[in-house]
């Protein structure tokens, strides 16, 4: 394991930045191993390990044009092969480029010794239109056509188990037991465990140059929330990758598991709330009214969020891509049911929520288990619809939104939601038709996964009743 090198990175100090040129920071900081890596469609790091003095000389005489098998941008939640698609045993997996940003290194101080480099999926020398990142940033750049740049802040819950990952798979998964017996929402004396898994992932990620706002105790037993500094959209994207990579070692070296599935358990949901503010090229905010104007939100602010409420629902695979993604959708579960909007309203699927230049939309869909990079681009899609179309939100909703019978439901199944994504012209014309073909195929493939498996569920209802 990787823990059990000796030698770990010199910790970044004001004068020793944890970022950087890659050559830069193997020198300083006496590292050993660089992970050259990108994002996948689930939102993970996958890439390669090198060693850190061969890959800079290799880099540096122009001997490594770094690849990948393209497979990995096309498979499911279980690195399965598709079936047919650019990345399937149709396609036969021939490779993919890599365009690493070298002058973007980052020193990981939870993995010793080792640095990370991001590198963009490359297609006749250019972006991969079905990477993630492509996908975000076509819709960032019409955004900007429209004179609109957005800032973003992520929320992200998950739940800590008692146990690590390889313990909980020994035992086949059963018997889990949260690392926080009761609802431990705001708590502020919690088991040692936690404690120092808290103190923790604090310390490496702001070692890293990543600080967290803040981290608390959230309603579910051993849930924990984790909340990150607003900034540009592709960073907090990225913040969001290396701190699933961080939570998931740092929890290990605890002995617990953290887990970011958005509904691990019955009754138990963990979402990611995307906090996002619209602004001109001026850095004027330009989703809240003149205050003389005797209303909140301005013109652009209600085409937003009408704009959200129209094409969330038809782009669901992008914030809620798997089987499970659904059963954190449900009545007063602080996860939203209706397809509703409000000021400052936790039962509504968006929240308007902040004051003045501050004023922000808080969307409440995508669960734990989304890529930020494709919610974001939901998000963002649904957005350039409302201003381009000049879309008028319906009538903010005041208390209970999950018992407004007449506010449409939001999606009640993967099933459902795959289908209506294909069907849309809408989806196609805003995120591109093979963008909507390539992210359906994947959602299938969890589909087909579920099918064939027998639950425990399943099992307890049936074996002696059936």
């Amino acid at each position: 394991m990787r823990a059990a090198r000796s030698r770990a990175a010199k910790p970044p100090t004001a004068a020793l930045s944890p970022t950087g040129p890659l050559e830069q920071l193997v020198s300083v900081f006496g590292l050993d191993t660089v992970l050259l890596a990108t994002v996948d469609a689930q939102g993970r790091l996958k890439g390669k390990e090198y060693d850190a003095a061969q890959l800079v000389e290799r880099l540096r005489s122009g001997a490594l044009s770094p690849e990948m098998c393209a497979y990995v941008l096309g498979t499911d939640l279980g690195m399965t092969p598709a079936v047919s698609g650019p990345f399937s045993w149709q396609s036969g997996f021939g490779d993919v480029a890599l365009l690493p940003d070298l002058q973007r290194a980052r020193v990981l101080p939870w993995l010793p010794g080792t640095a990370l480099v991001l590198a963009d999926p490359i297609s006749g020398g250019w972006p991969h239109p079905l990477a993630p990142g492509t996908v975000l940033a076509e819709q960032l750049h019409r955004l900007a056509g429209l004179g609109v740049v957005p800032a973003v802040g992520i929320e992200t819950e998950f739940v800590l188990y008692e146990g690590t990952a390889r313990d909980a798979a020994a035992s086949s998964w059963r018997g889990l037991r949260p690392a926080v017996r009761d609802n431990g929402d705001y708590g502020l004396d919690q088991p040692p465990s936690v404690r120092e898994f808290g103190r923790r992932l604090r310390q490496v990620l702001a070692a890293a140059g990543l600080p967290v706002e803040a981290v608390k105790g959230e309603g579910a037993p051993g849930q924990v929330e984790v909340t990150f500094p607003y900034g540009e959209a592709v960073a907090a994207c990225e913040q969001h990758a290396l701190f699933k990579h961080a939570a998931r070692t740092v929890a290990d070296e605890t002995g617990l598991t953290a887990s970011f599935m958005a509904a691990p358990s019955t009754g138990v949901g963990s979402g990611l709330h995307l906090h996002v503010s619209l602004a001109d090229f001026d850095n004027r905010p330009v989703l809240a009214a003149d205050p003389q104007d005797g209303t909140e939100l301005s013109e652009l602010g209600g085409q937003a969020v009408a704009g959200l409420l129209a094409v969330l629902p038809e782009v669901a695979p992008l914030w809620a891509p798997y089987v499970n993604s659904y059963k954190r959708l449900s009545d007063h579960s602080f996860a939203p049911a209706r397809l509703a909007w409000g000021r400052d309203n936790r039962t509504c699927a968006v929240r308007v929520v902040g004051h003045g230049r501050s004023l922000r939309l808080e969307v409440r869909l995508p669960g734990a288990d989304a890529n930020p990079m494709l919610a974001l681009a939901a998000v963002f899609a649904g957005i350039r619809h409302g201003i381009e179309a000049g879309l008028k939100p319906p009538p903010a909703v005041s208390g209970d939104a999950y018992g407004q019978r007449d506010v449409p439901l939001v999606p009640q199944s993967l099933e459902e939601a795959v289908g209506a994504f294909e069907a849309s012209t809408l989806a196609g014309e805003l995120l591109e038709e093979r963008v909507v073909a390539h992210l359906a195929r994947i959602a299938r493939m969890d589909l087909d996964h579920h099918a064939r498996v027998v639950t425990d569920a399943e099992v307890e209802r049936g074996l002696a009743q059936a």
